[in-house]
């Protein structure tokens, strides 16, 4: 069944026009809407609805000792323990790409390459959830831990969760640097043993004079990305 031209309308607005969300307005955002988001992005298709993921919402002075403990263990040296399996550092193709988009964000923030300083900020806004009212903490089930396939659930969930929010008025950014630290936020976020924690998403109304906030990734053509394969035309 096709959809109305209207919702279609509507679907192409918000993923079209979503971007990723790195500085944002102080305000509080109400718990009634946040409830709202995550029931929508529940509807998210999962491996034989087995819907592993849970969310715990963490805002205030819970969010903030988070912030301090990120910072504090990273400018201490301490090693990242992210629960969730790494790939080392990107090359060829992807690593061009994260170069592509570092050089936006840096260029509209107006970060000279040499100003270290600046540099070094900037990361370490990501260590702070980017300053964000609200954090969302994405576990999923640890009874179901060892596998590539709830992992892969909780990626769908995400990426409903920050369409959601996009058309209800708020921005994310999905960030693995919130979690960078995970006893921090497992202690401060009262996140339970048997949750492993996946990934973090700043949320927040967006502010609008932040100049990343303009900054739009490239993306692979069609062409570069998909093979049809059977098709007559």
């Amino acid at each position: 069944m096709n959809a109305p031209a209207d919702v279609a309308g509507s679907y192409d607005a918000v993923v079209l026009g979503r971007r990723s969300i790195r500085g944002f307005k102080p305000d509080p955002v109400p718990r009634a809407l946040i409830r709202q988001i995550i029931e929508l992005a529940m509807r998210a298709p999962s491996s034989l609805n087995t819907q592993p993921w849970n969310f715990t919402v963490v805002a205030g002075e819970p969010l903030d000792r988070i912030r301090a403990g990120n910072t504090e263990r990273t400018l201490a040296g301490v090693p990242s323990s992210r629960e969730f399996r790494g790939h080392g550092d990107y090359a060829g193709a992807h690593r061009e790409r994260q170069i592509e988009i570092a050089k936006q964000l840096f260029g509209a923030m107006g970060i000279d390459r040499h100003d270290q300083e600046r540099r070094k900020d900037w990361v370490l806004r990501g260590f702070r959830q980017f300053d964000a009212p609200v954090s969302i903490v994405v576990t999923y089930d640890r009874a179901i831990h060892g596998g590539d396939i709830a992992p892969f659930d909780c990626g769908a969930v995400t990426n409903a969760l920050v369409n959601a929010a996009w058309s209800r008025g708020l921005g994310c950014v999905i960030n693995s640097q919130g979690i960078m630290q995970s006893p921090v936020v497992r202690d401060h976020a009262q996140i339970p043993d048997d949750q492993v924690i996946m990934i973090c998403v700043a949320m927040g109304y967006p502010d609008e004079s932040f100049p990343a906030n303009a900054v739009v990734s490239r993306r692979k053509s069609v062409d570069e990305a998909a093979v049809f394969i059977g098709f007559e035309d």
